[in-house]
């Protein structure tokens, strides 16, 4: 790509040069006059201009004059038809061109940190926009054509006046996975949140809302979700199926209960500081993957002090020592057969079979004897082996056989599920793994070792799974990162936690559709730059229980994106 990068200067404009696009050059001309410019960098400089003659510059597809003084932009940036990605953020730009309509190849646009009381209608027809920045504005409406807008993937609109969100809008935004209108004078969340199942990062804090809707439920792949600094009274019960949900941000609200139905959540942090709590349900002691519970600037009168000051897996202790013996235990228990009996007749209608827990020591035959099972759940059993009668169920796509005592790798059975694509295989006593053990489940998407500390003898074996796109190994006593996984470029989820890898390679910025990564409770003591150019795709980066000493606390509190573009400003400029 033919490139032009104007480094720090004392002019007010551009040089006319720039602008110029010439059939031919002699040899002793400059280089920008004999070819078509397709990026051109601008940045940090002391522009307070750019000209009409922008639409000269017919082949840019990149323009960035962030950091400058603009005040406005040309009408002429409407002609570049070729453009994809605008930068126009930290100037004094009062207004954009409603001619921005007809550089319908735009995909980012970046005003964040201008004067802007409103962005142009006409930007409803560049439909292909996937990132729309416009944070510390003075916006106070949005409007109605971005609903057009319809493969928009991250939406910032952080710092404004905004009092509202549209309905249509959020509902027809369904390829959302970043949402943050923080710092706004927003009074309630649309119902139609609930149309955003790709959604990852949910930020409200610092509005004036109320009430969480119960469609939220709807936001099935939600991992963090800040809400501090609200006038929330209450959570609706539906919250706790957000079962990807690992940080919960409720701090400065007007909360008098935490819902026991949220005590389902397998959250890492959840911050209830400077509410109204009077008490909390003994349920909350059996999130036992609570890493940090908040609680200080409540009116506790049921807990010590020390306890809600204490460490965190302290006071789960003593909470679930509250829970009485008949919410822990059953007081009719159906027989084993009468059990694997129901968990059939449901499973001819839903076609998963789940017999999780029930001490089974074998496969029993109801699970090959039922016609079309497409989800087999085994899970929490003493099941040793898996019987050759299983290679039969050809439709099994999933496959859960976490917590057992299986040894051997059950090569033969795998290699005979075709369809599968989901095996979860964490916290059994596995031996290592054959060298070509993985090499028949090409198919496989979703892949769980976890806790299985001997059967990845050789890492690299996990190159084989080109379609991979979760891949669970906490606890595998892991010393260096498994070269094998920087060529499963598919990857989106990564978790390698509670290893005790002490490096992370800065090939991994290959992984560039990773929207999760795990690296907590391991060794690391630095992150390499390159990790900052996943802040694209990169959602979720948790870091806890590392004794990390390149990146300041400060940094780190701030969550995944602080981390990433600091990450990324530390690379030398290209």
């Amino acid at each position: 790509m033919l490139h032009f990068q104007l480094l720090r200067f004392m002019c007010k404009e551009l040089p006319n040069e720039v602008y110029q696009n010439l059939d031919g050059v002699g040899d002793d001309e400059k280089w920008w006059e004999a070819v078509e410019l397709q990026k051109l960098i601008l940045a940090h400089n002391n522009l307070e201009i750019l000209k009409e003659d922008m639409r000269n510059l017919s082949m840019l597809t990149v323009l960035n004059v962030s950091h400058n003084k603009l005040s406005c932009l040309p009408a002429a940036i409407g002609e570049l038809a070729l453009l994809k990605s605008l930068d126009v953020s930290f100037n004094s730009i009062t207004n954009i061109p409603e001619e921005i309509g007809s550089a319908t190849s735009l995909v980012k646009l970046d005003c964040s940190k201008n004067l802007l009381k409103e962005l142009p209608c006409s930007l409803g027809k560049c439909v292909d926009l996937s990132e729309l920045k416009a944070s510390n504005n003075c916006i106070t409406k949005l409007p109605d054509e971005l609903v057009s807008c319809t493969k928009l993937i991250k939406f910032d609109v952080e710092g404004n006046k905004l009092i509202m969100l549209s309905e249509n809008m959020l509902m027809s935004w369904t390829r959302l996975t970043e949402l943050n209108a923080a710092r706004n004078l927003l009074t309630s969340i649309p119902d139609s949140i609930g149309a955003l199942s790709q959604l990852i990062r949910l930020d409200f804090h610092q509005n004036k809302i109320s009430s969480i809707p119960p469609s939220i439920m709807g936001c099935s792949s939600l991992a963090e979700f800040y809400m501090g600094t609200n006038l929330l009274s209450s959570l609706p019960a539906e919250i706790g199926s957000l079962s990807r949900l690992g940080t919960l941000d409720l701090h400065s609200n007007q909360l008098k209960e935490y819902p026991v139905e949220a005590c389902k959540l397998q959250l890492s942090v959840l911050d209830l500081s400077n509410n109204s709590l009077s008490g909390l349900p003994p349920e909350i002691g059996t999130m036992t993957t609570l890493r940090k519970l908040l609680l200080t600037g409540n009116p506790l009168r049921s807990l010590r002090s020390s306890l809600v000051c204490g460490p965190t897996p302290t006071l789960l202790k003593y909470l679930r020592s509250r829970l009485s013996s008949n919410e822990e235990e059953s007081t009719t228990t159906p027989t084993k057969d009468d059990q694997i009996a129901m968990a059939t007749r449901v499973s001819l209608s839903s076609k998963e079979l789940n017999l999780n827990g029930l001490g089974l020591t074998c496969v029993p035959p109801a699970v090959w004897e039922t016609d079309e099972v497409v989800k087999v759940n085994l899970s929490r059993n003493s099941i040793e082996e898996l019987p050759n009668e299983l290679s039969t169920c050809s439709s099994i796509q999933v496959l859960v056989l976490s917590g057992n005592k299986i040894k051997e790798w059950p090569g033969a059975v795998l290699s005979s599920l075709p369809n599968l694509f989901c095996l979860k295989l964490d916290n059994n006593p596995l031996a290592p793994i054959p060298s070509t053990g993985l090499e028949a489940l090409n198919k496989l998407e979703i892949l769980d070792l976890s806790c299985n500390t001997s059967s990845l003898p050789e890492p690299s074996i996990l190159s084989s799974l080109s379609q991979l796109q979760e891949l669970y190994l906490r606890r595998m006593q892991l010393g260096q990162f498994p070269s094998g996984l920087l060529c499963l470029r598919r990857l989106r989820i990564l978790n390698l936690s509670q290893n005790s890898i002490v490096s992370i390679p800065q090939e991994i910025k290959e992984l560039a559709y990773l929207t999760e990564l795990d690296l907590s409770d391991n060794n690391i003591t630095a992150l390499p730059p390159e990790l900052g150019l996943l802040e694209p795709s990169l959602q979720v980066l948790k870091l806890d229980g590392n004794p990390l000493r390149s990146i300041r606390r400060t940094i780190l509190d701030r969550g995944t994106k602080a981390i990433l573009k600091y990450l990324k400003d530390k690379l030398p400029d290209q």
